[in-house]
């Protein structure tokens, strides 16, 4: 579970004689090497995951989907019809993963199961076989499990903190939580975990040693924060990602560890150290009658994806949720919607995994889910793309292959049609290029001097670009040179991650820096590649000479400490120019530099 609507409703502990047979037949030892665990199996994450997920289903009001209440889609009746449509439609694709979310150790009411060591155990009229026996049937299929645990020890758990802790002689649950009982995750459902005391990480153990001799291949980790709509000490689950790394490791089976949601960006060095992927937005689901919609929050991955684009590589992948474009008007999209949904996931390099009813798939969602072109884009050698315009509702992104080409994704954000346009210059080169339709298969022979496509609303374009031309030359400009104009509050300041050491900052309130004697040989259109840093997304004023400005909005890069670039069009007359920045009455990047083309 993934959203603010999680409530832990108030629950009686229950012991099951069941789990408690389960125990003592050994359910905590660990599972014999499957198909996971062979030597040829590449590293955890090597590539983005590929799969299924139960929560878009289970958290929607979409008629017919959760009859007997909220969440009660979660069945392991529903589990078996997904893996077996995975299996049929999907495996040969690369998808694999089956992942059971949150309520599978909760009834309909959200009561808790757990065995007599403070750990989730199978809801029996959820699981009546159980989460091992879920696991192996998953298994049997020829794909891996999944399952799903919150941050810290849930409240029904702690048992007046007189709990035992499973393999842990004399520890009890009161020995493993702060004693002022401080709550911890996105709901506030768990108290917080004190890893000073030598408790602590038995318990962490014991739930990896349970999870893996059931089997499992993959842990999500929800409610992490800093991040899941929380900061502060209080909310810092970075003891537990470290707690949980070790813990699976010690079990001796690769487990993938996923965290979720919306994750602070300012630890995303300990995200990458301790697991193998990161939710970095709020759940895509609408929690309404369909299963995601365009505004909430498909487009928001617009804009939150950028300054997370270096942090994706082989052992970890920023995740943007759940791919929900396979069931059409159960979707809550519109096709257009659907594709650049998907061509997004693709080009960020994001785990591909639907929440859609796989048994009921539309021949177009089947299309979109299946397009080898697409998936390769996201599962090979590619780096992830980040804008190469401002975030603007008309954007080009883009990334540079290994072998020379270049992925490049038009998109239409606006709410009515528009033309978007790559320019070979604002990639770096000129001349011709051959372009290649990722969706439709089909080649457009080559293109001189850009790309353009007529887009619907919400539309998308994706292309493999292959440079046939030479490289452009640019002249660089320095925005701290003397030979620049700064007014207002613009002022120059040391900046490590620039090229000349320095930056202009400090762009707020009518701050304003201007470009002087910028010069070109001939008058035209030139894509000005602008060196800024932002730890947010941002807007600025830019003009030439005394033209009208066009306010642009810039990407976030991450955190104050990071330079990124994006490509403007200026309209400039041969001979000498002058560039302007101008915040305006809002708050501007800072900005590095600016590298202007020889040629237009």
């Amino acid at each position: 579970m993934r959203s603010p609507s999680y409530v832990v409703m108030p629950a009686r502990r229950v012991l099951r004689a069941a789990a408690v047979l389960a125990l003592a037949a050994g359910a905590v030892t660990v599972a014999p090497a499957s198909h996971a665990d062979s030597s040829d199996t590449p590293p955890l994450a090597a590539k983005p995951y590929m799969g299924w997920s139960s929560w878009s289903m289970q958290s929607s009001k979409y008629p017919g989907l959760n009859p007997d209440g909220d969440y009660s889609y979660l069945t392991e009746a529903n589990i078996t019809k997904q893996t077996d449509a995975l299996a049929a439609r999907l495996k040969k694709f690369g998808y694999e993963y089956v992942d059971i979310d949150a309520g599978w150790w909760r009834d309909n009411a959200w009561k808790p199961e757990y065995d007599p060591y403070g750990r989730q155990q199978a809801d029996p009229k959820r699981f009546p076989s159980g989460m091992k026996a879920v696991a192996d049937r998953i298994h049997s299929k020829g794909l891996k499990a999944g399952i799903y645990l919150p941050a810290g020890l849930e409240k029904e758990a702690y048992g007046d903190g007189k709990t035992p802790i499973w393999n842990a002689d004399g520890c009890t649950t009161a020995d493993i939580v702060y004693g002022d009982l401080r709550t911890t995750n996105g709901w506030d459902s768990s108290y917080k975990l004190d890893f000073s005391r030598p408790c602590t990480q038995k318990y962490i153990d014991s739930q990896a040693r349970s999870i893996a001799g059931w089997g499992y291949d993959f842990l999500k980790l929800d409610g992490v924060g800093p991040g899941s709509g929380k900061s502060g000490d209080q909310y810092d689950n970075v003891a537990d990602v470290a707690a949980w790394n070790r813990a699976i490791a010690a079990t001796g089976r690769p487990i993938h560890l996923e965290l979720s949601w919306s994750l602070d960006i300012g630890h995303a060095a300990d995200w990458k150290k301790y697991s193998n992927g990161w939710r970095i937005d709020t759940d895509v689901e609408c929690y309404c009658n369909t299963l995601v919609s365009w505004e909430n929050s498909v487009d928001d991955r617009w804009d939150d994806t950028p300054g997370w684009t270096r942090y994706a590589g082989p052992g970890g992948w920023n995740d943007l949720d759940s791919l929900d474009v396979g069931n059409g008007e159960m979707d809550g999209l519109t096709k257009a919607e659907r594709q650049s949904y998907a061509t997004l996931w693709a080009i960020a390099k994001s785990p591909l995994f639907t929440g859609d009813d796989l048994t009921r798939l539309d021949s177009y969602g089947l299309s979109l889910l299946t397009n080898r072109e697409v998936i390769a884009l996201d599962q090979g050698a590619t780096p992830p793309a980040r804008p190469l315009t401002p975030s603007d509702p008309q954007q080009v992104w883009a990334a540079r292959n290994p072998d020379g080409s270049y992925t490049v994704a038009l998109f239409n954000l606006a709410g009515s049609p528009a033309a978007v346009s790559a320019s070979w210059a604002s990639l770096g080169f000129t001349g011709t290029a051959s372009v290649r339709d990722l969706w439709n298969h089909e080649n457009l022979g080559s293109l001189k001097d850009k790309v353009t496509e007529a887009l619907p609303a919400h539309g998308s374009r994706l292309f493999t670009v292959t440079p046939h031309g030479g490289a452009l030359a640019f002249t660089g400009y320095q925005a701290e040179s003397s030979a620049n104009t700064l007014a207002g509050n613009a002022s120059v300041a040391d900046c490590s991650a620039c090229s000349g050491g320095k930056k202009v900052g400090n762009l707020y309130l009518g701050g304003k820096l201007t470009f002087n004697d910028i010069v070109v040989p001939k008058a035209g259109t030139y894509q000005v590649r602008i060196a800024y840093v932002s730890g947010d997304a941002r807007s600025v004023a830019v003009s030439t000479d005394d033209g009208g400005a066009t306010t642009h909005r810039f990407p976030s890069t991450g955190d104050w400490g990071t330079a990124e670039t994006v490509t403007v069009p200026l309209t400039l007359k041969a001979g000498s120019n002058t560039i302007t920045f101008d915040s305006g009455n809002s708050y501007a990047p800072d900005i590095d530099r600016i590298d202007v083309p020889q040629s237009s």
